[in-house]
């Protein structure tokens, strides 16, 4: 596969080749004040001065400065126009030119609920890649996708819902607890592997233009969200500064720091503070000390969710004012744009703050060139042959390749489809279209369900049966039994769905309104498997679908080899036809551990981190966070091992040879743990870099990685502030968050 990065106006798909991205920013000086790119200033002044005596609206000017730019706006809007641009549908200002525009946009793992375009695997799915750089490029894809999409849209007169610029995702909330339904949205459950893959994929929906955003990507939800769904709009997570900092706002200060555009906060509260009025979160640590000045929205609703707490006896304009003072800049709703005036009246805000909420959705829009003539905006051009073609599903095929686990495999893969004359595929879930798109999805007229793309690899001389062998609910009757009894060999795809597992309303089959109670397969399923196990000697391959953790103990003794697919995109069925037929070897690697049971973490609406995830979770599981199989095997060696000693300005630098002995060309993720002193609260061990290589078998690579040792700093409680506990440290190469192959220890001093 080649990867070209150039995204030409005449794209037909930003890759096609290997993965090799710069990751340099392209940056462009310009003067602090203004925004304005340092040309000499004398002849822009002319210009700028010239373009005003004939009339050029000085916001419209793509010549002048940023600022200069939203102040003239700024003066130009009366007050009431200004409050009805606060909400995320801003009404059409006809006597400016000023076209309606709605802010919603999705783009979780692809342009969603806009029509055609290409479906990638859920996000949870894209962080068991451990691909950064490859989920850079599914990044820019959808922002290709999009600018195409809004340029159509534009060009056909109109503008709604989803065929924006602004995207509200990714979701880089943690998945703490197993149980949550919108874990699938996440990265998993660790806030290293979190930052790494959210900056990733933020930097490719935005772009690389020192003057223009692509699109805009947005880091929800701010902060402390993972459930429970039923309660999120009334739930107050009680967690403290240790805990908050450390796991819950790390990966929103490192997209913060890579220029995220947008964060959005959540519906819930932080020890009694609601997110989207808190003067905690939003003004003294987002705005005051991360330094971010882009825009904050709110997440559906949740004004009028605050406005609705009886407890609180709050007025819609008591709210409205105190979202704008927390420093919410926009709302996904309409109650800035109902009741800021009445807020204005009983003086509960100013003017000036109006107008300096206005400033950053303003920012944005300039960035994303609304304002300015097309022909000077680089992605002006796409079109039609810009979404969902060849080169995009090509992509969205080998991200699900890369996604897939193997959890259990006895010998039986990769399958030599010669010994296998008539193969029988089970299971609603292998002709699903829900369990290829996820939640949040668009739509493709090539997705390919796991029936399919076993029956076209096989090709016409074997025999492919389906059936789709139980129901959920029922657990008396079941079909395919005694064909399967019959063939070579059996595909059971089983698992979850995304009506059984998910947000709050969209998981509409979830007992528990999108979230889960266990992490059993639906007891029918389990049923099913018995019977397919004692009606055939034969073997059978498990295939199971799922956003979250599955207990693959139950199922283990029926199967002869287990993969765990996740949700995968449009082309979920050829991929895992490349993987059982060896035509892929799997490289997917869990990013949440799989407990014994639910029963081994604490209660669902405990947010302390103590006894969660591989961090602070010492007791036995079924898979460690990073496990996943290979068809081939892996020998580690020190090239060059860690210094002994460090302070805190340094970075840790070490390289690691791998070498592939085995018989086939595969892929291997390197991961680096940090270990550290026996004090209070300390993480049992901590994932702190990672890569993966492609290695041909007999063949060997260096890897080299580096840990910048203020990655190392703890929230110190007394004091308030990070700190650098010195001591002995662990660095420990694994392949997988239970194993050691490598150990170096470290002072830091």
């Amino acid at each position: 596969m080649q990867v070209n990065t150039n995204n030409g106006l005449n794209n037909r798909g930003p890759w096609s080749g290997p993965i090799e991205l710069h990751t340099g920013k392209v940056e462009i000086m310009r003067d602090k004040k203004s925004g304005m790119g340092l040309l000499p200033g004398l002849f822009l002044a002319l210009l700028f001065s010239f373009g005003n005596l004939y009339g050029q609206e000085v916001f419209r000017d793509s010549r002048a400065g940023i600022n200069d730019r939203v102040n003239d706006l700024l003066r130009k809007l009366t007050l009431e126009e200004k409050i009805s641009l606060l909400g995320h549908e801003n009404p059409a200002i006809s006597r400016l030119g000023i076209k309606a525009y709605n802010w919603w946009n999705e783009g979780l793992h692809g342009v969603a609920r806009a029509g055609e375009a290409t479906v990638f695997p859920q996000a949870i799915g894209m962080a068991a890649s451990f691909n950064d750089s490859l989920i850079r490029v599914v990044g820019d894809v959808i922002s290709t996708e999009a600018r195409a999409k809004y340029n159509l849209a534009s060009g056909a007169g109109h503008q709604v819902q989803y065929t924006g610029l602004t995207f509200w995702s990714p979701n880089i909330n943690i998945f703490r607890d197993p149980r949550w339904g919108r874990g699938p949205e996440t990265y998993g459950e660790d806030p290293f592997l979190t930052a790494s893959i959210g900056t990733a994929f933020v930097n490719g929906i935005q772009g690389r233009d020192g003057r223009y955003l692509k699109a805009a990507a947005c880091a929800k939800h701010f902060a402390v969200h993972s459930g429970p769904e039923a309660e999120r709009s009334r739930f107050n997570a009680v967690v403290d500064e240790k805990d908050l900092r450390e796991t819950y706002l790390y990966a929103f200060n490192q997209l913060v720091g890579a220029g995220v555009t947008t964060v959005m906060c959540a519906y819930n509260s932080i020890n009694g503070e609601p997110c989207c009025t808190g003067i905690k979160g939003l003004q003294t640590i987002l705005r005051n000390e991360w330094h971010f000045e882009g825009q904050v929205v709110t997440d559906c609703g949740a004004l009028n969710n605050i406005a609705g707490n009886k407890a609180a006896k709050l007025s819609r304009a008591a709210v409205a004012a105190a979202a704008v003072k927390a420093a919410v800049n926009l709302e996904c709703g309409d109650m800035l744009q109902n009741d800021l005036m009445d807020a204005l009246k009983q003086h509960l805000i100013s003017g000036p703050e109006i107008d300096s909420a206005l400033t950053a959705d303003l920012r944005l829009q300039i960035r994303l060139g609304f304002f300015d003539d097309p022909a000077n905006v680089p992605y002006s051009g796409y079109g039609s042959d810009s979404i969902h073609n060849p080169s995009h599903v090509s992509l969205a095929r080998r991200v699900a390749q890369e996604s897939m686990v193997l959890l259990k495999n006895n010998g039986i893969l990769p399958l030599e489809k010669n010994k296998y004359p008539s193969i029988m595929v089970l299971g609603a879930n292998a002709s699903s279209l829900d369990v290829l798109m996820g939640s949040y999805h668009g739509i493709s007229g090539n997705m390919v369900s796991f029936a399919e793309g076993i029956a076209r690899a096989c090709g016409p001389a074997i025999a492919v049966q389906y059936d789709q062998g139980y129901d959920n609910k029922d657990t008396a009757h079941f079909g395919g039994i005694w064909a399967a009894g019959m063939a070579d060999l059996i595909i059971a795809v089983m698992g979850l769905s995304p009506v059984l597992e998910g947000e709050q309303g969209d998981a509409f089959l979830s007992e528990t309104e999108g979230d889960r109670t266990s992490m059993s397969l639906p007891v029918s399923q389990m049923i099913y498997l018995k019977k397919l196990r004692k009606a055939t000697k034969k073997p059978i391959v498990v295939v199971i679908t799922a956003g979250s953790a599955i207990d693959i103990a139950s199922i283990e003794s029926y199967a002869d080899a287990i993969v765990l697919a996740w949700y995968s995109g449009e082309q979920g069925g050829n991929a895992l036809a490349d993987v059982l037929f060896g035509d892929y070897s799997p490289s997917g690697r869990l990013p949440v551990t799989i407990y014994q049971s639910i029963s081994q973490v604490p209660a669902y609406n405990d947010y302390n981190m103590k006894n969660r995830t591989y961090r602070y979770f010492a007791g036995p599981v079924q898979f460690p966070f990073g496990f996943g199989l290979s068809y081939t095997s892996f020998a580690y060696a020190w090239k060059s091992e860690p210094k002994t000693s460090y302070t805190g300005g340094d970075t840790i630098h070490f390289s690691v040879t791998v070498k592939n002995k085995g018989v086939f060309d595969a892929a291997e993720l390197v991961q680096a743990y940090i270990q550290y002193p026996n004090l209070p609260r300390m993480p049992l061990k901590e994932l702190k870099g990672f890569k993966k290589i492609f290695i041909e078998k007999g063949n060997e690579k260096t890897i080299s990685l580096s840990i910048p040792v203020r990655e190392l700093q703890k929230w110190d409680l007394p004091t308030h502030q990070w700190r650098l506990y010195p001591g002995e440290y662990g660095l420990i190469i694994g392949k997988n968050a239970g194993e050691k192959l490598l150990k170096s220890k470290i002072n830091i001093r």
